[in-house]
């Protein structure tokens, strides 16, 4: 087995095209570095912020620096501590799913809530329907409205 090493190169185009949109990228990002399209932009003097743009733009400012970032808050909860919260929620939440999973509770027996609760509100209200000629008016006049136009022939 004597063959020539030429024979198992892989030689493709991949590296050449690499290269190739390599170095078209590089030009790409070095192109829009050309120029400082905010001194070479003109400012519409009739406008009403002309004065402002032309004053702040010659105006020095000192910038911010690191140095300027407050310290975090010295009262703050520690990190194992948020962990161990998370834990208690995730607890909490399986406690509620367990408790409220089907088959674990019944509307039986409801008859001693619904008298206490009539207890508490009073004598019994009597017939839902109303007596008063005045509703009855008022009612028999929305049934007429309520009633649909004849249809249009």
């Amino acid at each position: 087995m004597n063959a020539l090493l030429r024979l198992f190169a892989c030689s493709s185009l991949g590296a050449s095209a690499r290269g190739l949109l390599g170095c078209a990228a590089t030009a790409a990002l070095l192109a829009g570095c050309a120029g400082n399209p905010f001194a070479e932009a003109k400012v519409d003097a009739n406008s009403a912020v002309a004065e402002d743009v032309a004053r702040m733009a010659h105006e020095s400012r000192a910038f911010p620096t690191f140095a300027d970032i407050p310290p975090p808050p010295s009262a703050q909860r520690p990190l194992a501590s948020w962990g161990q919260a998370a834990d208690q929620l995730e607890v909490a939440r399986a406690n509620v799913e367990t408790a409220t999973a089907p088959s674990t509770w019944t509307l039986t027996g409801t008859e001693r809530f619904v008298a206490r609760a009539r207890s508490q509100v009073g004598p019994d209200i009597g017939p839902t329907e109303s007596t008063t000629p005045s509703s009855e008016a008022f009612a028999k006049e929305l049934r007429e409205r309520a009633t649909p136009p004849p249809s249009p022939r």
